[in-house]
């Protein structure tokens, strides 16, 4: 059974969409001294059994994460976690400042380069139905070229920009990692090892057993159908380098 320490130290995995979460997750569990129990705010979310936990006040549900989280493998845990993506904090307005305030809290914060990637591969999801590809998967037919609205574009960005600039200000940076999707793509074991750092726990060398691949390996001017016209749009602006081909 899982024994949890009787004070459990907690971090949340903070994203936009789509930047590898559950890659990330599925890593920090190997741990034995870790328990993240993902999406907290997903009534989906298959770690959390009791859709009514979403009808509870954001103090409430940050104590189901943290103090009353669930159980499910053989551990001594000493660090409880929980993910939640920047869309989810719109349906609860007040969780983000609560979450904030919860004592000790630490934040890995996952980024993507470039953020028209995350947006690409979001309505690519949503269209095909499939969010994630490990390398033991079939391999299937490539995910559908989008087209993008400008509007869209614009502000995904701008909600990218917002939210980020909302995490470090609401957190010490002492108390904020950053990892970037593409470095954990391409090593994750550097990546875990800055994880065990950041959260004091002993390092631990992954199995290898997880291993997350690209679902879109083609670059965003071959897959975003409207692309020319985005770049133009965007050319000069403070977006423009989300369009630099040779960058991508």
């Amino acid at each position: 059974m899982t024994h949890i320490s009787p004070t459990p130290e907690p971090f949340a995995i903070l994203a936009m969409p789509r930047t590898g979460t559950h890659y990330l997750e599925v890593l920090l569990n190997e741990h034995p001294n870790i328990l993240s129990n993902g999406e907290l705010l997903n009534e989906y979310d298959t770690n959390w059994p009791d859709k009514d936990r979403l009808l509870l006040g954001d103090r409430e549900l940050l104590e189901l994460a943290y103090v009353r989280c669930p159980t499910w493998s053989d551990k001594t845990v000493t660090h409880v976690g929980c993910k939640v993506n920047e869309p989810q904090f719109h349906d609860h307005p007040g969780f983000f400042a609560e979450l904030a305030r919860w004592p000790g809290l630490k934040v890995i914060l996952v980024v993507r380069r470039n953020i028209l990637e995350s947006l690409r591969s979001l309505v690519q999801a949503r269209q095909s139905g499939q969010w994630l590809k490990f390398s033991s998967d079939k391999v299937g037919a490539p995910p559908p070229r989008v087209r993008l609205p400008i509007a869209n574009c614009e502000a995904y960005f701008k909600t990218a920009d917002a939210f980020y600039a909302r995490v470090a200000h609401a957190f010490a940076p002492s108390n904020v990692l950053v990892i970037e999707y593409e470095s954990l793509l391409q090593e994750p074991a550097t990546c875990l090892g800055a994880v065990w750092d950041f959260l004091g726990v002993p390092g631990l060398q992954l199995s290898g057993r997880a291993i997350l691949q690209r679902q879109e390996a083609r670059p965003l001017d071959e897959t975003v159908e409207n692309f020319d016209e985005l770049r133009l749009h965007f050319a000069n602006g403070p977006y423009a380098r989300f369009f630099d081909v040779a960058a991508v």
